[in-house]
């Protein structure tokens, strides 16, 4: 899913992915966001070239406990509601599944550091699992965890462990099997001869041309797959590289990444406030869709600035589906650069989200939360990037487009 995956970040240049307002009055009000602190653990020293991305801490005691590193209420449930502890164990398991092919054991063969292997990540997550069936309170979960495990802390982008934190989420969308007056964007195969390709790849505008109909004049005709009313629905999902569809017929289907060209990313926001347009403090999602709604034109002129291209395939429903081939698990999975981060490990973030509250409105908390490593994205680079996945829908997607800040991130290893 996330090969592709790269949120729009509107303010810094970073992904930062929000659905498509029909109206921009239905955004939520939000609270400030928080910055999170790690006030008891012991932060590694600034890195140099050799140091590697995750380096072991020692955790210092803290007190209340629901302020210390491992305190995630969202398992076993807190204020009347359930919590979540079946969607963990699953994530867990498709970690698990994950650890078992071949495509892991070539992943580890070269891993950097030497006492994270892919035998010690599987048992870590098998105990950890164990300690998630069998734990009968949360404070009784992280006492196990801190005794039993080994805290990496990821050094950050600053090598004190600073970490930027984005989400994304899987959206829902309309679509049509058919080309129409309204329904004219369309969502493109991959060429079956996409491998033979000469670099450099053509760009955004040479296979879609500036508006976004090039048609029959484009070399990728008669690879349409579905067609969208809204350009900016398309090259959402180009930016999500999954979503769910609504087809016009009533049925449903969705896509999934396929492949796409060699471009990097490129942020819509950065562009617009680099042009002046829009003020890079304080961009949001929204504040784009209605520059975009009072000046449609603009579409031409931003979103070839992008010049990767992504190709889909039809998943027939499946859900969203992480770089290490297994599903991603709403607030379970993160995404993080696959070069440097353990595929398919336990992991616990610490950062500010959005959650829903009364009236409409999100407000933030800041959690500890544990994670599975198993999805990757063309933005989400170096130690200092977590994505996190929201979800599907609407709700996910408005918590996944106010998601920031910065907080930090560690992998749970057994004590040797």
């Amino acid at each position: 899913m996330r090969k592709t995956l790269a949120l729009l970040s509107l303010s810094l240049g970073i992904a930062l992915v929000n659905p498509l307002w029909s109206v921009v009055a239905q955004v939520p009000n939000l609270l400030p966001l928080p910055v999170p602190t790690t006030p008891e653990i012991l932060l590694p020293p600034a890195p140099t070239p050799q140091i590697p991305p995750l380096e072991p801490i020692a955790l210092r005691s803290c007190a209340p406990r629901y302020a210390c590193l491992g305190w995630d209420e969202q398992i076993l449930g807190q204020r009347g509601k359930g919590g979540d502890r079946k969607a963990l164990l699953a994530s867990i398991d498709n970690s698990l599944g994950y650890l078992a092919k071949n495509e892991a054991i070539a992943a580890y063969q070269n891993y950097p550091i030497k006492e994270i292997t892919l035998d010690r990540v599987r048992r870590s997550l098998l105990r950890f699992r164990q300690l998630v069936v069998s734990s009968k309170s949360t404070a009784q979960l992280q006492a196990s965890v801190r005794r039993e495990f080994v805290f990496y802390q990821s050094v950050g982008n600053d090598g004190k462990g600073t970490v930027k934190f984005t989400a994304y989420y899987e959206p829902i969308y309309t679509a049509s099997r058919v080309k129409t007056s309204a329904y004219k964007y369309p969502l493109y195969r991959l060429p079956p001869d996409f491998n033979q390709w000469a670099k450099p790849h053509p760009k955004r505008i040479d296979l879609e041309g500036k508006d976004g109909l090039l048609g029959n004049k484009s070399q990728l005709r008669g690879l349409e797959m579905l067609w969208f009313r809204d350009r900016l629905d398309a090259y959402m999902v180009h930016i999500q590289g999954s979503a769910q569809i609504n087809l016009t017929n009533g049925t449903k289907t969705s896509v999934g990444y396929a492949g796409g060209t060699d471009y990097p990313w490129t942020s819509i926001g950065k562009e617009l406030a680099k042009d002046g347009k829009l003020p890079l403090e304080g961009l949001t999602l929204p504040r784009l869709i209605s520059y975009f709604q009072r000046q449609p034109q603009e579409l031409n002129n931003y979103l070839p600035r992008w010049e990767r291209f992504i190709f889909f395939q039809e998943t027939n429903g499946r859900p969203a589906t992480g770089s290490i081939h297994v599903p991603v698990t709403p607030e379970r999975s993160i995404a993080t650069d696959k070069a440097l981060m353990p595929p398919g490990a336990l992991a616990l973030i610490y950062n500010s989200f959005p959650y829903p509250a009364r009236a409409g409105r999100l407000e933030y908390r800041t959690v500890s939360r544990f994670v599975l490593d198993q999805d990757t994205g063309s933005a989400i680079k170096g130690p200092g990037r977590v994505d996190y996945f929201m979800g599907s829908g609407k709700l996910a997607g408005d918590r996944a487009g106010v998601t920031g800040g910065n907080g930090s991130l560690y992998y749970l290893l057994l004590r040797e």
